[in-house]
């Protein structure tokens, strides 16, 4: 669903604005302040994180973070030791997610070296302490290969045109990458992200009868965003 982001975001402020009414009228005494209720500002965004973007890595890793944190604050696990587990952990899930990335999304990857091995003509943009910005207005666009390393790159495809598949390969190194994309076509990603990731805000469903830009990236302290 395209929204589910906000219905859930909207699930959560409708019960507690119950919870507040249902205080303030006496109808409950419900204490929304318990021990450790910070720790939601991590759990929710996180759990909603996981139904809205393509990777879910850190998600995860900031869901179980949160769940510790409260499990700490009600006496529950001791707070001494995150300090010893949380370095091993988050080596762990980036591990299991290099390791079974590619086995998930293998389609995608097979689908991506097939294009990336047939073409050679792929516009290259490389941004080091710097930014670059580019548009294919009424051009035909044929895949890129990106480079943002303590810089940014911005792509405008949004009038651009596409004729058949297509890849862009994205490296974003200390740096950001914007990708603007056309209407008439479909969005795969596969990214491998530490500690950075690729926010995916492009809305149209998938149609078979469509070119699909497949966006492969790779993001250290970076990201690369979709829209």
């Amino acid at each position: 669903m395209k929204n589910i982001g906000n219905i859930l975001w909207g699930v959560v402020l409708i019960i507690i604005g119950l919870i507040i009414g249902l205080n303030a009228l006496g109808v409950a005494n419900i204490n929304i302040f318990f021990k450790g209720w910070w720790t939601l500002f991590i759990i929710i965004p996180a759990f909603i994180g996981l139904f809205k973007e393509e990777s879910k890595t850190w998600n995860i890793i900031w869901l179980v973070i949160g769940i510790v944190l409260l499990l700490c604050s009600q006496g529950i696990l001791q707070f001494s030791m995150i300090g010893k587990l949380i370095i091993p952990f988050v080596l762990v899930m980036i591990g299991l997610s290099l390791i079974f990335r590619d086995i998930f999304q293998k389609k995608i990857k097979d689908n991506i070296k097939k294009i990336n091995d047939q073409t050679t003509n792929n516009e290259q943009y490389c941004a080091t302490f710097g930014g670059i910005k580019n548009s294919f207005k009424g051009e035909e666009f044929k895949g890129a290969n990106i480079d943002s390393i303590f810089g940014g790159v911005e792509l405008d495809l949004s009038e651009s045109i596409i004729k058949q598949d297509q890849v862009i390969n994205a490296n974003a190194i200390f740096g950001g990458i914007d990708i603007k994309a056309p209407n008439a076509v479909n969005i795969k990603i596969k990214s491998t992200p530490i500690f950075g990731g690729v926010s995916n805000k492009f809305k149209n469903e998938y149609n078979e009868s469509l070119p699909t830009i497949y966006v492969n990236a790779f993001c250290m302290f970076g990201g690369v965003d979709i829209k």
